[in-house]
């Protein structure tokens, strides 16, 4: 009996111990983000939203529509736009030099006064992407209208990215035109096939690269603030510091073909479905760390007392906090390589066996894992079938991660939060965008745009009656003259 009573007296104190240091961390915690003083932040450049309005519907009437087949794209359009922007902005054109670079991304130079300091780098993408056919009659105002209504301007590419393009073009306007010179250089790269191969801002990185010039920080596009995050219900500005890489893994399987009146036991495409449904069965681990977790980190802050013990003490709930995102895709994908089947190839005809059969299986890497990992882990998986594993083009691995505790996040984050009125975290974009290709000239590479949207209107990114209202396109205009006069002023 006393042993018993000293083993319970032990396990009591233990627990007590412990439930002592769970109550500690999580009064005293705080989120890393932002450890640094930002700079002191510059007035905001008034702009005119209704001026910002009507030229972001001209610019949604050019349909500069990115396709897979890149025969089919309008170049035509493309030209239209850049020569609507010289004479749209002309302030901003007499302050800027401009180059073409693979055909038609534009690169726009702001000189500085000190060429010592290095640059900064704002970033928008001309592209749009196609209106899906059949949906035409599902758009309250037509896609490429560029109409005025309720409070909105419509059309395919509002919200993703002309919004940001224009609101760019009119902060540079509004700056120049009342005399504004920078000390630090200001580049503005506005990539052509963003929503397609990404060429365009490859070939701007590689600009930089072969001049040397190695950017203070790039800004594009990747996050918004939402006034209702899923955790906390409470508005939350998000400034994606990294984005998953991408890899697309062809899988084959061989058989002798044949017709579908005497099928073999084993033909190609039993052998590939057991191949795809070993892989797709085997996904990577989530894990409650980078800037997933830094995300949720974040909200917590604003968040109730649970919450905040939840994450102040990831050490002990990590495996809690990731198995509770897992339930919920969009946060299952910041916190592990997504693994998802996409495409299959066999026979041409239902009678047919194939000879040979194979699937296309997309990978959204974290920025832990490599395309390597990939491709050995999915080797693993299908251990003893006789099925071949290739890339389908070049995989891109994952952004490095930028700095969240810097003066420069600080001071990002600053003008984001006073722009949206939403505390700024940071965060990881699941898709992609064009800064993808500046990982390599630039130590900071930051995604948001300053959109203060419900949560619920992110489905018309992409989609039907994708919209941006005039208070966000001001607030974007505004937002930017402010980053330029803040960090190049």
């Amino acid at each position: 009996m006393k042993v018993v009573r000293n083993v319970a007296l032990i396990a009591g104190a233990s627990l007590l111990t412990l439930a002592a240091v769970v109550a500690v961390r999580t009064m005293t915690w705080k989120p890393e983000a932002g450890a640094e003083k930002p700079a002191a932040l510059a007035a905001a450049t008034p702009v005119d939203a209704a001026r910002a309005a009507a030229h972001l519907g001209e610019a949604i009437r050019f349909q500069t529509v990115s396709n897979q087949d890149v025969a089919a794209n309008r170049w035509e359009e493309w030209d239209r736009l850049h020569a609507w922007m010289q004479a749209t902005y002309p302030a901003a054109h007499a302050a800027m030099t401009r180059e073409v670079v693979d055909g038609r991304t534009l690169i726009y130079a702001w000189p500085g006064s000190d060429p010592k300091l290095p640059p900064i780098v704002l970033m928008a993408h001309q592209d749009v992407v196609p209106v899906t056919p059949g949906t035409e009659k599902d758009w309250v105002r037509p896609p490429f209208s560029g109409e005025i209504a309720e409070g909105y301007v419509w059309g395919r590419g509002a919200f993703d990215d002309k919004g940001s393009l224009v609101a760019l073009m009119e902060a540079a306007d509004a700056l120049a035109g009342r005399g504004f010179k920078p000390r630090r250089t200001v580049y503005f790269v506005f990539g052509h096939n963003e929503e397609t191969l990404g060429t365009g801002a490859a070939t701007a990185a590689k600009w930089f690269a072969d001049r040397k010039i190695r950017p203070e920080f790039v800004l594009d596009e990747g996050g918004v603030a939402v006034t209702s995050n899923a955790l906390t219900g409470e508005p939350v500005a998000v400034m994606s510091t990294a984005e998953k890489g991408y890899a697309t893994l062809r899988v084959t399987a061989s058989a002798e073909g044949g017709h579908s009146s005497a099928p073999p036991k084993e033909t190609a495409v039993v052998t590939l479905a057991r191949a795809v449904d070993r892989i797709a069965g085997d996904p990577f681990p989530l894990k409650f760390e980078g800037p997933g977790a830094q995300t949720v980190r974040g909200m917590a802050d604003g968040g109730g007392w649970p919450m905040r013990m939840l994450v102040a003490n990831d050490w002990l709930f990590g495996p809690l906090l990731a198995r509770k995102m897992g339930e919920t895709p969009e946060l299952a994908a910041m916190l592990h390589t997504t693994v998802a089947p996409t495409m299959l190839e066999g026979a041409p005809k239902e009678n047919v066996l194939p000879q040979r059969a194979s699937a296309l299986i997309n990978y959204r890497l974290h920025p832990r894992d490599k395309a390597e990992d990939v491709m050995v882990r999915a080797r693993r998986a299908v251990r003893g079938l006789p099925v071949e594993l290739s890339w389908e083009g070049t995989p891109v691995e994952a952004s490095p991660v930028s700095s969240s505790s810097d003066a420069t996040w600080s001071t990002l984050a600053a003008l984001a939060t006073e722009a949206t009125g939403a505390p700024t975290v940071p965060g990881i974009v699941i898709g992609a965008t064009d800064s993808r290709w500046f990982g390599p000239v630039a130590e900071r590479v930051y995604r948001f745009a300053p959109f203060l949207v419900p949560f619920e209107e992110l489905s018309r990114f992409h989609g039907t009656n994708e919209r941006v209202s005039v208070e966000n396109l001001d607030r974007a205009a505004e937002f930017y003259t402010r980053v330029i006069a803040t960090t190049a002023g």
